[in-house]
């Protein structure tokens, strides 16, 4: 059974930090684009930052300069650097596939609060 597991998210001023991971258990996704989402109350998820196999990593433009999308195949687990927190980077964390290969992979997410 494919299992991702989110962790931590937390409580954090504006202008802080968190480092978010996922671990893959259940298959290898050493191949997969792997990308970070967030979802807030009432919208969509959406992909925040992706990156591939072979370490090709993409961002949203609200978020470029800030977070840092990174893997380890070996491990089977990747990681989000976030800098300098906004409020609006408050939401539910969440990481898949990207694309989305199935939502049977969908993690519980971690959330992160940013306050101001």
């Amino acid at each position: 059974q494919v299992q991702l597991v989110e962790s931590g998210g937390g409580l954090v001023q504006a202008g802080g930090s968190l480092t978010l991971s996922c671990v893959a258990s259940g298959r290898t996704f050493s191949r997969n684009t792997m990308g970070w989402y967030r979802q807030v109350p009432g919208k969509q998820r959406v992909l925040v930052a992706s990156i591939s196999w072979s370490g090709i990593t993409n961002y949203v433009d609200s978020v470029k300069g800030r977070f840092t999308i990174s893997r380890d195949n070996a491990k089977n687990t990747v990681s989000l650097q976030m800098n300098s927190l906004k409020p609006e980077n408050t939401a539910v964390y969440y990481c898949n596939s990207s694309p989305i290969v199935t939502i049977k992979w969908w993690g519980q997410g971690t959330q992160v609060t940013v306050s101001s």
